[in-house]
């Protein structure tokens, strides 16, 4: 992940979905127009409809890291609406 200066990050292999993607807008909410995010997320369903449903709302994914143990780290850089 030093590709990136990551801004903030998220954790939300906690919750199901949509709860997840909810999570993540809100994260990204809080952040200034270029910041990067990072979101921590379970494989399966979050992994599917997370990185879609962020780059439906105009935001670019960087990158989907796979952790090997069942989970991913999305990098998403904020985009002004």
């Amino acid at each position: 992940m030093a590709d990136f200066n990551i801004t903030d990050s998220v954790d939300i292999t906690d919750v199901v979905c949509p709860v997840t993607f909810v999570k993540a807008k809100v994260a990204l909410e809080e952040l200034e127009d270029g910041d990067i995010l990072s979101i921590h997320l379970n494989d399966g369903e979050p992994v599917q409809n997370v990185p879609r449903s962020i780059k439906e709302e105009g935001h670019k994914i960087l990158k989907l890291l796979d952790n090997a143990d069942g989970t991913y780290d999305l990098i998403v850089r904020k985009v002004g609406d």
